[in-house]
């Protein structure tokens, strides 16, 4: 049997002697899309950033497509990012000095791909948020949930393996976030991609294949 593209064992994180995560444990397949809910501050998102190799774990692994990320020396964590993560995060971090399609085809230029091929791919995942005709604007000239579309077409660009989106639909409308969560699955699902979702909203996490509240004891299934 083959096994999971996303091992996430027996992980801890304390900050200031309180415990934040205890003993997580999590394993998704390929094409599999997780969500995880919970109050604020339980430690949904330093999970992700934990999984992402952002931010060191106290104790336990995450191991994506046989590499242990918690192993990893820096380098070789955003070498395996850049390659394979789409993260989507709850402040944006769209480039105030890049134009919306520039800010979106980021990914593939740090990949190496061609003009042509930015052009081309940004152009499409921009269309996909219902941002077409925005390519050239400026950040300073988009609302909040116009910024959350764009920081989620540019997680999206490179068709990556493992995405991890932390409270994607927080800034939009009722339509455009039914619009970006079907996205999102349908993105996990086309490329046979690991997704988790870390959301608030029992209604975005219903779109996704299993559920699992975080708690200070760790994962339970919903």
């Amino acid at each position: 049997m083959r096994g999971p593209m996303l091992d996430i064992a027996g992980i801890g994180k304390r900050f200031g002697g309180r415990s934040v995560l205890t003993s997580v444990n999590l394993r998704i397949a390929a094409g599999e899309y997780v969500a995880v809910v919970g109050e604020s501050g339980v430690g949904k998102s330093t999970l992700l950033n934990i999984v992402a190799g952002l931010e060191t774990a106290d104790s336990g692994t995450v191991s994506f497509l046989d590499n242990e990320i918690t192993a990893l020396a820096d380098d070789a964590r955003t070498v395996l990012r850049r390659e394979n993560f789409g993260f989507v995060f709850q402040a944006f971090h769209v480039l105030p000095h890049l134009t919306v399609r520039q800010n979106v085809g980021l990914p593939l230029l740090l990949r190496g791909f061609t003009q042509g091929q930015i052009r081309t791919r940004a152009k499409n995942l921009i269309a996909s948020v219902g941002l077409s005709g925005r390519e050239e604007s400026m950040p300073r000239e988009l609302s909040g949930g116009e910024l959350q579309r764009v920081a989620i077409a540019r997680a999206l660009v490179g068709e990556p393996k493992l995405i991890l989106a932390d409270e994607p639909t927080g800034n939009l409308d009722q339509e455009n976030a039914r619009q970006v969560l079907a996205l999102l699955r349908d993105q996990v699902k086309a490329h046979g991609a690991a997704g988790i979702l870390v959301t608030h909203s029992e209604a975005a996490a219903a779109t996704c294949d299993r559920r699992y509240r975080l708690t200070s004891a760790g994962l339970a299934p919903l």
